[in-house]
């Protein structure tokens, strides 16, 4: 069976754990989307018989990749001066990629200003308690915050200050306050809520040294409302080159005498560079989960990644026909 139809078929209703309906699940159209824009319909089916003019073997794989949404408590202090000008302090602080672009990008919207006369403070404890980043809930935890206090600024004319939480219950805020870890999620009352990914990898297995090269990947998100598109559009593409990273380099060595790790630094931990990155394209669904917050955003940082190396193995089955079941699939286990 064609393992798109497979994985479509599959699809899942509601969630198999707790029979809880989904908060919102894109599942079919991140993968028929991927499909599209990788060639798909254009694929094989039988392993180990496609080869390029220099003689390596080709193969196609898709996976799909899902992560639990999860929420921290924030809140907002945004402050208006008589010149119209904008300070928003939250909690949360910066992923890597640009949280404070995705921070001003939704008070621009609703307040209907220029970014330009916005200025977004995080990771300062003089406004706000701190939560640790992780769980990519950075965003899906700040943003609704902010957007509760844009409502509350734009009822006043003038200067202001105002503050909004993010809606979770007083008793996890009120941990959240003293530097606990206070997390809420993927289970809520009524319903359970995940991030997706549909990830599509193109190898190149060469003939003689059995080297696995990737020219090409797809990748296509559903994580709610895109509040910044080159924000998430970088963290995509960085969590598809992790996750090759790790189906084709990355392995700690580990002494089986004393535990400790035989390569503790990046001469010998081999990281993917430029020049074993090939072209990455991205897209998103870009649907509002409207049942999680008012923003309707969802995570994006982790679920960038799960799925990746599964999509490489399937492609390197396609290429060979060799079933691969560990990680990193290295040149040994092609030979």
């Amino acid at each position: 069976m064609d393992p798109l139809e497979l994985r479509l078929a599959n699809d899942a209703a509601q969630d198999p754990i707790t029979g809880k309906p989904w908060s919102s699940r894109h599942v079919a159209e991140c993968l028929r989307r991927g499909a599209e824009m990788f060639g798909w319909s254009g694929r094989p089916a039988t392993p180990g018989e496609w080869l390029d003019d220099d003689g390596a073997q080709i193969g196609w794989g898709v996976a799909m990749g899902a992560y639990p949404t999860t929420v921290t408590p924030a809140v907002a202090h945004l402050t208006r001066t008589a010149d119209g000008r904008v300070t928003v302090a939250v909690d949360g602080h910066e992923m890597g990629q640009g949280i404070r672009s995705a921070v001003s990008a939704v008070t621009a919207e609703e307040l209907g200003i220029s970014p330009d006369l916005i200025t977004v403070e995080v990771g300062d404890t003089r406004f706000a308690a701190q939560h640790l980043t992780a769980g990519s809930w950075g965003s899906g935890s700040a943003l609704p915050a902010v957007r509760a206090a844009t409502e509350l600024l734009k009822q006043h004319d003038g200067p202001a200050t105002v503050s909004a939480s993010n809606g979770l219950p007083q008793a996890m805020m009120d941990r959240g306050a003293t530097g606990l870890v206070t997390v809420a999620g993927p289970v809520f009352d009524s319903f359970v809520t995940f991030s997706y990914a549909a990830h599509f990898v193109e190898v190149r297995v060469e003939r003689g040294t059995r080297r696995i090269r990737v020219p090409r990947v797809v990748s296509v998100a559903d994580c709610g409302t895109v509040a910044s598109p080159v924000t998430a559009a970088s963290q995509l593409r960085g969590g598809v080159v992790w996750g090759l990273g790790a189906a084709l380099r990355e392995h700690l060595e580990i002494d089986p005498r004393y535990g400790g790790f035989l390569n503790p630094t990046l001469e010998a931990y081999p990281v993917s560079v430029n020049a074993d990155i090939g072209r990455i394209d991205v897209d998103f669904v870009n649907r509002p989960d409207l049942q999680l917050n008012a923003v309707g955003v969802k995570g994006l940082g982790e679920v960038s990644m799960v799925g990746v190396a599964g999509a490489v193995a399937n492609a390197v089955f396609h290429a060979t026909g060799r079933r691969i079941r560990k990680l990193p699939i290295t040149i040994p286990d092609l030979l």
